[in-house]
């Protein structure tokens, strides 16, 4: 993550760690089992509940850090690692998707708000956005706000997208949106080690 990142910069960094387009096939195979009225229920409350989260570590993330004294380098550096690995399972997709087995019955908080939308990375990504420009706090509400109705516009119409694209081209976006995000990782590795190098 750099100092002088933008509004739209961030919108767009906010949506790739999100990944409501790598999430719809999730989203998709856990509300089969959902009734058809309740699914946008069902999917807003969990993009709620993912705001909320995020919301709450973009005003107590960085005390909350402070208070069992994680860094700012150690936390670029987990969020990349942890980044990292979520970008691989996306470009290399395996059976069970990039976040592992999948309960049954109707999702509740996990995995859907969390760690699906409001994941390690998304979290890490708001609490570096608002330690490192606390000034601009009011712009980073606006920017996760916008990601996460973005994110929630499009698991409402999941099922439609899903059609439209069809496995094999929802697939293709999920391993480039991992590739960037493994580029967005590998920044955030590499801003980390500048950070502990400058120092020593």
């Amino acid at each position: 993550m750099m100092l002088d990142i933008t509004f739209a910069s961030a919108v767009v960094v906010l949506l790739l760690v999100t990944d409501p387009i790598g999430n719809i096939p999730l989203f998709s195979t856990l509300l089969k089992s959902v009734k058809p009225q309740r699914r946008t229920r069902v999917v807003l409350r969990e993009c709620l509940i993912a705001y909320s989260v995020l919301l709450f570590f973009v005003f107590f993330g960085e005390r909350a850090l402070q208070l069992i004294g994680i860094s700012d380098r150690s936390l670029n550096i987990a969020g990349g690692v942890i980044l990292f690995v979520i970008a691989l399972r996306m470009v290399f997709r395996s059976p069970e998707g990039p976040m592992g087995p999948l309960p049954e019955g109707e999702p509740f908080i996990v995995p859907l708000a969390i760690p699906s939308l409001a994941g390690p990375t998304a979290i890490a990504t708001v609490v570096l956005l608002a330690s490192r420009a606390p000034e601009r706090i009011t712009e980073w509400i606006i920017a996760i706000s916008l990601a996460m109705a973005l994110s929630a516009l499009a698991l409402v119409f999941a099922e439609r997208i899903a059609r439209a694209l069809g496995e094999r081209a929802l697939m293709a976006v999920e391993r480039m949106m991992g590739l960037v995000l493994t580029a967005i990782a590998v920044e955030m590795l590499l801003r980390g080690i500048e950070i502990f190098i400058r120092q020593q």
